[in-house]
């Protein structure tokens, strides 16, 4: 059974930093492009952050670029996202997605490129 687990969000304040991961199980994310989404309530889910599979390719959303920085080890099966700085409006339900793309440079940013999605990790981000 393919599953995407999210892990590492909780309560930070102003200016401090998490690492989400998100770590795969009955399937290797060798060969498949990651996307980082988040969604606010009363907000659309919107892309943060996207990984190819050969990992060359990263892309990040405007609001989080020089704050955040994804990355993948294939040896543990898991993709990262280190978040910085990091401000309220930051606060979301954080979810990974993947998209089975072997051997790609291409990253994608839009939630209907994916079709595996974890449950999503809370982040907030608050005094």
């Amino acid at each position: 059974q393919l599953q995407l687990v999210e892990s590492g969000g909780g309560l930070v304040q102003p200016g401090g930093s998490l690492r989400l991961s998100c770590a795969a199980s009955g399937f290797t994310l060798d060969y498949y492009g990651i996307g980082w989404f988040r969604q606010a309530p009363g907000k659309e889910r919107e892309g943060v952050s996207c990984i190819s599979s050969n990992g060359i390719r990263t892309n990040y959303a405007d609001s989080v670029k020089g704050r955040f920085t994804v990355s993948r080890d294939n040896a543990k099966n898991t993709v990262y996202l280190q978040m910085n700085s990091l401000k309220p409006e930051d606060t979301a339900v954080y979810y990974c997605a993947a998209r089975q793309d072997p051997y790609s440079s291409s990253c994608y940013n839009w939630p209907a490129e994916y079709g595996y999605w974890g449950r999503g990790t809370q982040v907030t981000v608050s005094s």
